[in-house]
Order: structure tokens, then sequence, then C-alpha cells
């Protein structure tokens, strides 16, 4: 048995325009005995045979995360056209999102206006002569409120892959891979810079070796040396005065004595 579908009705609207998988058309007049069998309350109560076992408001809650309207409708054996019927506000609100993210603030310079994330993604891409109609943005949404932003851009490879966490409420976004980092020019720098400015080296001097290094000199010792009293010491009970030894005693270690001999 060939099934038919219902393709509108005629310009005069006294017949029902049929159409049959080939595309073959056909006509059915609507007659009063045909509105009487679609009215009757018992047929209007047998439920489809192709009625989806799905609540309308699973396939929104699974759209929001990020299903594709093939999936949905291959498991759940129904049409893309009822899905689509649903779907509206959920892709509007995939679309509002993603505009959302795009406008996080990355860059702040003084003297500036701000840059949204789709600015620095621009500035990064443009040099690559790739243009904002070849980027392909995507979103979905996680049961903690949070979305993942995607974003799909031409590169030497074929398609690169960005991928970021958003959360609306708190106005926050966060790279998830190596590709994210870059377009937001987090990228890792090649070595760090010792802590305080420190170059750590092993030799004890840059241009000198070891063997050329003077010993260090012990710094002399103020000795004192005593001397015989004169006769007003003797009287005031002196039996040896100290001396206070030269500067060349001091950085020399030489004595009068060696002077003398």
């Amino acid at each position: 048995m060939t099934e038919l579908r219902i393709n509108g009705r005629s310009d005069d609207g006294l017949y029902l325009n049929l159409i049959d998988s080939d595309g073959i058309e056909f006509s059915v007049r609507i007659s009063d005995t045909l509105r009487s069998t679609i009215n009757q309350p018992r047929l209007a109560a047998v439920p489809e045979a192709d009625e989806p076992k799905i609540s309308i408001a699973e396939i929104q809650r699974r759209l929001r995360a990020g299903e594709s309207m093939d999936s949905l409708s291959r498991e759940n054996n129904i049409s893309i056209e009822k899905i689509e019927r649903f779907s509206g506000p959920i892709l509007q609100e995939r679309v509002y999102i993603i505009d959302q993210a795009q406008q996080i603030v990355i860059r702040k310079e003084s003297g500036r206006e701000p840059v949204g994330l789709l600015g620095v993604v621009i500035s990064r891409l443009a040099p690559r002569n790739i243009d904002v109609a070849q980027l392909q943005w995507n979103t979905w949404r996680h049961e903690d409120g949070t979305w993942t932003l995607e974003l799909h851009y031409p590169n030497s490879s074929g398609v690169g892959i960005a991928q970021w966490t958003f959360d609306p409420t708190r106005r926050t976004l966060n790279s998830l891979d190596e590709n994210a980092r870059w377009m937001m020019g987090d990228e890792i720098p090649l070595r760090t810079t010792p802590e305080h400015g420190l170059v750590h080296t092993e030799a004890p001097h840059p241009t000198r070796s070891p063997e050329q290094i003077e010993p260090i000199r012990e710094t002399p010792r103020l000795a004192v040396i005593r001397e015989e009293p004169d006769d007003e010491a003797i009287k005031d009970g002196i039996t040896a005065r100290a001396k206070v030894p030269s500067w060349d005693e001091i950085m020399f270690g030489i004595k009068k004595d060696d002077e003398e001999n």
C-alpha cells in the first residue's frame, strides 16, 4: 500500500493535495464524508503509530546541550520537521550566549576602547587572511549552568578548533585548549626570568680562573707594644706604657726594631 502525505489544499479549497514517496501528486475532494470521518472522537483518540516517546521539554534540553536534530530524529523516530517546531527558542538562546561570550572584554589598554573576544580572535586571524565570515561558532550548555563555546576556523592543516568555558552569570571566560590560549595571547614563555634578576653561575669569577684568584689576606690585628715608662710615669705608679703602633706596623706588621735592623 502506498503511503500518501498531505501537501496542502487546492486553490479553490475543495481538494486536498497528496503526494507519495516518489513525488507523484494526488488529490481527494473534501466531502462531508471525509470531514465526518476525520472528526470522529474514536479516531482522534487513537495515537499515531510514529508518536514519539520523548517529551518536548526533553527535546529542548537535549538541543540546548548540543545534540543535533538528526541524532534526535533517528534515536526517537521523530521527523526533523517536528523537532524544528520546538527548536526555535533553543537556537535563539544559543545565538544569544555566543553573542554574550564574544563581548567579554579580553584586553584593556589606557586610552583605547576595550577589546572583546571577537575582536581578539579577528586580530589574531587577520594576518593569516582569514575573514570573519569564515568563522563558525557553536555552544552548548552543561548541567552546572556553564556553556562550552567552540570556534572553527581555517588553518594550515584544514580546520582549527578552539574551546572556552563561558559562565554567563559571572561573565567569565576560560580557555580549554592550546588554540584558545593562543587566541587570547596566553602563550607560555620559552624561558623564565630568574627571581630578583639574579644570574646564577658556578664559576667563581666570570673572567678569572681559580688559579688566578689571589688568596684573601688576613686583616692585620692591632698589637700593643710595651716600652719602658719615663720618670714621671714611674712616680704615678705606671710600670709599663702602651705604645700605639704606626700605620706601617698595622698594615704590614713591621716592627720598629725591624726597621732599625
